[in-house]
């Protein structure tokens, strides 16, 4: 594959065939940062998984560097309070409808369980962008306010691809280094903590960072540390 000047240039720093500890590697990208506007750090975690495994979760980072996200709760009743005073940005039975025919202005769908039968006729939509409340990320609960609180907070979901890698941003370039090391060291425990049962050494079999246009740096990571 080939590259433009600028990435050649920054990739040329260092020896990008080594791996380095996670504080080091950060310091890296942020150096080889080329692009004018602020990059994201992204981390790409390839896992070793049995054939239609996958692992999946959320998590919050210590450090956060997105804009607040608009949260969408699918709810009734008492609910719909309970939603808007914890921080959603909408809230109510009724924007099924309005999901229906074609409204997506949120970033996050929260589900109570008992919307779900209503709002599983939504997969065609949000099953496309992504936006599906699911159990096993925390957004099908019939506790909203906490799921509220924590999705304003930052809890992001990461999950393997079809190839067992996870890619997933784990801060700014802007941000001081020590801090991205933090969420980095944060998203490795909480994948090493979803090691299926049973599995073999070597769960986490390569770690790498990058910033959007940089060069990739390799981790060196081992499992439980």
């Amino acid at each position: 594959m080939k590259h433009g000047k600028k990435y050649n240039a920054a990739a040329a720093k260092y020896d990008l065939s080594k791996k380095y500890d996670v504080a080091s590697a950060c310091k890296m990208v942020q150096d080889m940062k080329f692009a004018k506007f602020d990059e994201t750090v992204e981390a790409h975690v390839s896992l070793r998984l049995e054939k239609n495994a996958t692992v999946r979760d959320t998590l919050v980072f210590p450090n956060q560097f997105r804009g607040e996200k608009k949260v969408l709760v699918f709810c009734k009743g008492e609910k719909v309070k309970e939603a808007l005073d914890a921080g959603a940005a909408f809230a109510g039975e009724e924007y099924v409808d309005k999901v229906k025919d074609g409204w997506l202005d949120f970033d996050i769908a929260v589900a109570t369980p008992d919307m779900m039968k209503d709002v599983g006729r939504l997969g065609m939509v949000l099953g496309r962008k992504g936006l599906m409340p699911n159990p096993k990320t925390g957004t099908v609960t019939p506790n909203v306010a906490q799921a509220v609180a924590e999705l304003k907070k930052g809890r992001t979901e990461f999950r393997a691809d079809k190839a067992g890698t996870v890619h997933i941003a784990v801060g700014k370039c802007s941000m001081d280094a020590e801090k991205i090391a933090e969420n980095v060291q944060t998203l490795l425990s909480e994948i090493s903590r979803k090691k299926p049962a049973g599995a073999a050494a070597g769960f986490v079999q390569t770690v790498s960072l990058s910033s959007s246009m940089g060069p990739g740096v390799w981790v060196d990571y081992k499992e439980g540390e």
